[in-house]
């Protein structure tokens, strides 16, 4: 019973907010992360609850929440009023760790640290920030595209982030090689180190490093498929790529690279265990 209050009040606070997300960005290609991230968020919040409780078991409320609660609360009314989606999405973590302290102590903060952290995924930036990181990474994006393809013996020039591969131009989007691709597939690539939990504190800090590389390829990856397909089976075959199946194809090349860089990391852990025991 402790809890409805607690639910009915953020429902009250944050379903506007999310119907106008729903409405508006997230329902934009370069944005749709944004529910999967909340889902994700949601469950394993759940997911650590029952550990959460039994760890907190007891323990009292700290005072600091009342700052989280306090600064959250200013934080969404501002960015409700002027639409800074920044504060007013941003505001829900702070008053979920708010809520935590002032309910289940400084315990409770810890149990659920990750599922709040990646909620952070979902928070949209300001949009200088995004044109300015996505340029340069759209550019760098479609220059390792245009020279991997021309090393393979394909017909396929650069202007900028514009590709011409035989009669066809194509246009490196944001959507294609942005830096919300780039926030997706590092919460990806997180979500799978926490999900498989490795003991090893160099597989899992390497593998936090190679994902922004990892992320990276698996953009170029994308936009050379998109333009194979374009060139061999033409322009209609290309959009319906794009719309269909970019993202799966995004995903599951991000998948792959993450489980086997985690896969030399082993063998490469197995074998100095080997040495280290031979010695």
């Amino acid at each position: 019973m402790q809890w409805l209050p607690i639910i009915a009040g953020l429902l009250v606070l944050y379903v506007p907010s999310l119907v106008d997300l729903f409405n508006g960005i997230w329902s934009q290609d370069e944005q749709m992360h944004g529910p999967i991230v909340l889902g994700i968020s949601i469950w394993l919040i759940y997911r650590n609850w029952p550990a959460m409780v039994a760890a907190s078991e007891g323990e009292p409320a700290h005072w600091s929440g009342w700052i989280f609660f306090v600064f959250a609360l200013l934080l969404y009314a501002l960015g409700r009023s002027q639409d800074i989606l920044l504060f007013e999405i941003g505001s829900a973590i702070w008053l979920l760790i708010g809520i935590a302290l002032l309910t289940r102590g400084v315990t409770a903060v810890k149990a659920q640290w990750f599922a709040l952290f990646f909620m952070l995924f979902m928070v949209p930036l300001p949009s200088v920030i995004v044109d300015t990181v996505t340029l340069p990474m759209k550019m760098a994006v479609s220059y390792v595209a245009e020279v991997v393809l021309f090393w393979a013996g394909y017909p396929i020039g650069r202007n900028g982030v514009i590709l011409q591969i035989g009669q066809y131009m194509l246009l490196v989007a944001d959507a294609c090689a942005g830096l919300h691709t780039l926030l997706t597939l590092e919460a990806l690539g997180l979500l799978y180190l926490n999900l498989v939990r490795r003991d090893s504190a160099f597989r899992n800090i390497t593998l936090a490093i190679l994902i922004i590389p990892i992320s990276f390829t698996a953009n170029v990856i994308r936009v050379m498929a998109l333009s194979l397909i374009t060139y061999h089976f033409g322009d209609e075959a290309g959009q319906g790529f794009l719309h269909g199946f970019a993202g799966m194809v995004l995903f599951l090349s991000a998948l792959l690279l993450i489980i086997g860089f985690d896969t030399v990391l082993q063998s490469i852990e197995h074998w100095r265990a080997d040495r280290e025991a031979v010695s």
